[in-house]
């Protein structure tokens, strides 16, 4: 394994790690004005959201690795202490990726990209009408990281209003995860979009209580088919199926193996093993267990 100091390599190098690993990352594309009211558009993704109840989201606009020079949008808050995040999905990156490019301080990248400017109901920044979702943010506090180059600068904004394109909703006026497309930062030029390709549900463990990796059977433990993973979703179980369901599971969907495979335990036992991999990876966990419980029931 790699091992590095920090303080050992270059800021351009570092920077390199830091963002091929923490990825990918949400975008805020943020609008601000400066103190003439000239717009500025730029998109940051040292960004999340921090806080429900005040809602809060965090930016940094860091300083220039190669001039330790502040950006336009650091500049303007400073100014102007207001700004529009304009969330970015698919249909619109290419024009964000546009607004990035370092034009002059005064200059519109609503302009230069082709952006259509709607007006705020609570702050003076203009919003962006093709970004699906757009909080009109108050910035509470800018919190700088440091004076040389690659030092960010936390921008702590409270959300004041929401706006969202009806078209993301599903029917309970709810944001769909498969309408709205979101992209988001990966290292080098790469990004990544969020749709059915890429996105997986796993059920949070907020109420229940699992039966943790200590309590899986040694067997299946030590299994050479299952991974990791697999494991922590069979861990993920609150109660072992009972040992009637599992026969009767075990008469129904595996007579078959069970008997063509009677004399080689240990090519079933792999058999088993792999079906019960392949049920995990439909989330169909208690016949996961099923299947596996039955190696050794009956």
């Amino acid at each position: 394994m790699l091992t590095i100091d920090p303080k050992e390599i270059p800021v351009p190098k570092l920077h390199h790690y830091l963002l091929g690993a923490v990825g990918p990352r949400p975008i805020a594309f943020a609008s601000t004005i400066d103190e003439n009211g000239n717009d500025n558009l730029a998109p940051f993704s040292f960004f999340n959201v921090f806080s429900a109840n005040p809602p809060i989201m965090v930016f940094s606009p860091a300083r220039s690795g190669r001039t330790n020079t502040t950006k336009d949008t650091y500049n303007n808050i400073k100014a102007v202490p207001e700004v529009v995040i304009n969330i970015v999905n698919y249909d619109m990156v290419h024009q964000m990726s546009l607004a990035s490019s370092p034009f002059a301080p005064g200059i519109s990248e609503f302009e230069k990209a082709g952006f259509t400017s709607v007006d705020s109901e609570t702050i003076k920044p203009q919003r962006v009408a093709e970004s699906p979702v757009q909080f009109e943010c108050k910035v509470i506090d800018v919190k700088e990281l440091g004076n040389e180059g690659g030092a960010g600068n936390l921008v702590i904004c409270e959300v004041q209003k929401i706006h969202i394109s009806e078209a993301v909703l599903n029917d309970n006026q709810m944001i769909d995860q498969h309408k709205i497309e979101l992209v988001s930062r990966m290292g080098g030029n790469w990004y990544c979009k969020a749709d059915e390709n890429s996105m997986f549900e796993i059920t949070k463990p907020i109420t229940t209580v699992g039966i943790g990796f200590d309590q899986l059977p040694e067997d299946i433990r030590d299994s050479k088919t299952l991974t990791g993973n697999d494991l922590g979703q069979l861990a993920g179980i609150e109660e072992l199926p009972n040992e009637t369901d599992v026969n009767e599971y075990k008469l129904i969907e595996l007579s078959d193996l069970f008997v063509s495979m009677e004399d080689e335990p240990a090519k079933l036992e792999n058999e088993l093993h792999a079906r019960a991999k392949n049920l995990l990876s439909n989330n169909k966990l208690e016949e996961a267990w099923m299947t596996l419980l039955s190696f050794n029931n009956g």
